[in-house]
């Protein structure tokens, strides 16, 4: 169930080991996520895929995995369909020309496997049968030995995101880790939103911090809050309550800088402009109360600016939400499941792969080689 990147994998790899395969998607369009993702280029996997970039109450469910499948697999299937790629930045690999490549080579290992079709199809009910499951659809019931749950998680519903995977997985009485939005950019409180708002379009590069995750990349401003890597990377980190730490100069020992221009004639912000953007310095100085000429600030206050500087507090109202995420943190909790097969270990037959499981990578093609090697592991066992 869902014809997402986990669920074609999972499919596919079936199908090729001599398993008759009935892949069922409700949406109309097939692989949407996939076809939008990467900015339509489809950022498909991350050479440097470990087990320290996924986030899980298990953090230890995604090695075996990942280790039986890894982005070296993934390039050699690509290339086996004559796909041109290119590594970005940090590991990140692209299509070269379009993210639909990726999709028709799914659909061609399918097909190279034999697999059976439903799309689009709904489906109404999952109930028990003998040893094995029935599927109710309208298309008529599907009676199966073994059924994989991949239908993803709750981002961007507008493509035919639902919760129809965690349902099932509390029906057969498995527990869920609470879903949220992740690599979803920050909204600002109506006091920061008033100040920064109009900064929309400025990025700086800046190191972020919280609750143990630290990441350096651009932040950006938007008319709402806070985006660019660097926050899509915290969201995943970030609960709610607690406010990010934001260095803005990690390059800099700010402490000693500022006292190699306090003979400046110029006010603080002329001299932060050296290294920051200008409109932002002049409201950050402002915000600070420190928009005067760098001559009348003393050791002791340049001292309490400088550390500013590398730990800026900033307290976000919320997140955009499922519209703007890339992926949903939480999930089907691994602890019912088994790292070797992706099975429930209290339920035989039934699997769960991809996204709708506990298991959020970080940004940069990490989701994506969870899904493939989620859905391999599976498809040796169903």
């Amino acid at each position: 169930m869902g014809a997402g990147a986990a669920g074609m994998m999972c499919a596919a790899t079936a199908g090729q080991r001599g398993r008759r395969v009935l892949l069922i998607e409700h949406y109309d369009k097939l692989g949407e996520k996939i076809r939008i993702s990467g900015g339509g280029r489809c950022n498909f996997t991350n050479l440097l895929a470990s087990p320290a970039n996924y986030l899980s109450q298990n953090p230890d469910f995604c090695r075996s995995a990942l280790a039986r499948y890894t982005p070296r697999d993934f390039i050699a299937l690509v290339e086996r369909h004559s796909i041109a790629w290119h590594e970005k930045k940090l590991g990140q690999l692209f299509c070269d020309d379009t993210a639909l490549d990726i999709i028709a080579m799914l659909e061609a290992e399918c097909e190279r496997g034999g697999v059976q079709w439903r799309m689009p199809c709904s489906v109404s009910g999952v109930r028990r049968e003998g040893g094995g499951f029935v599927v109710d659809t309208p298309m008529g019931a599907v009676h199966t030995e073994s059924l994989v749950i991949a239908t993803g998680g709750l981002t961007v519903p507008k493509i035919g995101a639902t919760p129809l995977g965690y349902r099932i997985a509390e029906q057969f009485g498995l527990k869920v880790v609470p879903p949220r939005p992740a690599l979803v950019p920050l909204a600002f409180d109506p006091e920061a939103l008033s100040r920064y708002g109009d900064l929309s379009g400025i990025a700086i590069e800046a190191t972020v911090s919280c609750n143990g995750g630290c990441f350096r990349e651009n932040l950006l401003f938007t008319h709402r809050g806070l985006s660019g890597p660097a926050i899509l990377q915290i969201s995943s980190y970030w609960n709610g309550g607690e406010a990010l730490s934001i260095d803005l100069l990690p390059d800099v020992d700010a402490a000693e800088w500022l006292r190699e221009e306090r003979a400046s004639p110029a006010k603080l912000d002329t001299v932060l402009a050296q290294r920051l953007p200008r409109r932002f310095a002049q409201q950050w100085c402002e915000a600070e109360q420190a928009s005067r000429p760098m001559r009348e600030l003393d050791d002791e206050r340049l001292c309490q600016i400088a550390a500013r500087l590398h730990d800026w507090p900033v307290l976000p109202s919320g997140t955009l939400g499922y519209n703007k995420a890339e992926v949903t943190l939480g999930g089907v909790d691994t602890r019912e499941l088994s790292s070797k097969t992706m099975a429930a270990t209290r339920v035989p037959g039934l699997y769960f792969v991809g996204e709708v499981v506990d298991v959020t990578g970080h940004l940069g093609g990490y989701n994506f080689q969870w899904a493939w090697a989620s859905g391999h592991a599976a498809a040796q066992w169903v």
